[in-house]
């Protein structure tokens, strides 16, 4: 797998898909979530209406490198308003980003990010404007504490300590990702452990992620740079979502001028094959306005 070396030393693992002749689609993924996060066939989907689709490993996570010599993130400290033990930020990750658009010689994208991701990507509209084509920001939220924040149930199912074997890790994962899918959609317990093994067979790193977590924890509200944003921008979220609650979406729209909001029954925490035909043509009209 190819890998972009960053002026940071960051390594990121990445994937293209499509004619490198045509307009760039960088797909963003979100905490702990792989590039493989991206089903090959949406992907394909994607590449399918003229796109060169590109999905990478964020740092720390998958393939990608991170910065493994840094302190536990103290979060009990983080929400106290201490940063000290934040090893970097969202802004950060928004930089590494439009560094691997520099390796590949693209100069702007249209922008594609899910949760954690929807976050990198609004800041790469913001930090780097000259940078992005459009934004499509899912199941994601702008930073403002009062908005978008998890189901109590939810957030406490997800914390629990995870096992050592790899049977139980698999299993572990399985349920977790259960917990925040569509299933009024069609998505199985069985989806859900095929979908934890092959994330488990690629790069299992789930201390790393900790890091990924500090940094959303620590990144300041983004409601007043968001209205800065004057590029085609499309927010889609899941009326159920338990993560990042219905809210979040309506609030990262309502913040950004002329932003189109889709707002999806039954859909949770995740991009299940169902919704595909519609995410594929609402993102594609997105870029095309």
């Amino acid at each position: 797998m190819p890998r972009a070396i960053l002026p940071t030393g960051i390594e990121l693992a990445y994937e293209t898909h499509g004619a490198a002749t045509d307009p760039a689609l960088l797909l963003i993924a979100g905490q702990l979530a792989q590039l493989t996060a991206w089903d090959d066939r949406l992907v394909e989907l994607l590449a399918a209406q003229g796109f060169f689709v590109i999905r990478f490993d964020n740092r720390d996570v998958g393939l990608s490198s991170g910065v493994p010599d840094s302190p536990a993130p103290d979060f009990p400290a983080i929400v106290a308003g201490d940063h000290r033990t934040v090893p970097y930020s969202l802004d950060e990750m928004a930089t590494d980003a439009v560094g691997l658009l520099d390796h590949l010689g693209i100069n702007a994208a249209h922008l594609l990010g899910a949760s954690m991701g929807g976050m990198i990507a609004q800041l790469i509209a913001i930090n780097h404007p000259g940078r992005a084509l459009s934004l499509c920001s899912i199941m994601s939220s702008t930073g403002d504490r009062t908005v978008g924040q998890s189901h109590p149930d939810t957030a406490a199912f997800l914390q629990r300590p995870s096992p050592s074997t790899r049977a139980d890790i698999i299993e572990h994962g399985a349920q977790a990702g259960l917990a925040i899918s569509s299933t009024r959609l069609g998505v199985t317990e069985a989806d859900m452990r095929a979908v934890s093994a092959a994330a488990y067979d690629r790069a299992y790193r789930p201390a790393d992620g900790a890091r990924q977590l500090a940094a959303i924890w620590s990144a300041p509200p983004r409601t007043e740079a968001l209205a800065g944003i004057d590029i085609p921008t499309l927010v889609i979220h899941g009326v159920d979502d338990p993560l990042i609650d219905v809210s979040g979406g309506k609030a990262t729209a309502a913040a950004i001028p002329g932003a189109t909001l889709t707002l999806i029954p039954d859909l949770r925490h995740d991009l299940p094959r169902p919704i595909w035909p519609r995410l594929v043509e609402e993102v594609t009209q997105n870029t095309r306005r």
